[in-house]
């Protein structure tokens, strides 16, 4: 399945950004790894896998949990308002 064909962007749900926050997008999960672009105050991302990564902290706590958006995108899952301290999708392979 490719992303971003509909098929696979009606399997994952979208989750929004916390308020107020821009997020760095990024190409794994930590921030050891490059921006591959920014995402604006408001946006709701999709949430295809999720996997663990580097340890930071935001406005949802503090978590090792990444979250996929897209195909080499990752952003920290703790700036984004999932409703749950844990995974809510499938582990990334």
């Amino acid at each position: 399945m490719v992303m971003g064909s509909p098929v696979a962007a009606s399997a994952a749900t979208s989750y929004p950004i916390a308020p107020g926050y821009s997020v760095n997008v990024r190409s794994g999960p930590g921030t050891g790894y490059s921006v591959v672009r920014v995402l604006p105050t408001g946006s709701n991302v999709p949430i295809f896998c999720q996997r663990p990564g580097e340890t930071v902290s935001g406005p949802y706590g503090t978590s090792n949990i990444w979250d996929n958006i897209a195909n080499g995108e990752y952003v920290a899952d703790v700036y984004v308002k999932t409703g749950s301290d844990g995974y809510v999708a499938p582990r990334c392979a």
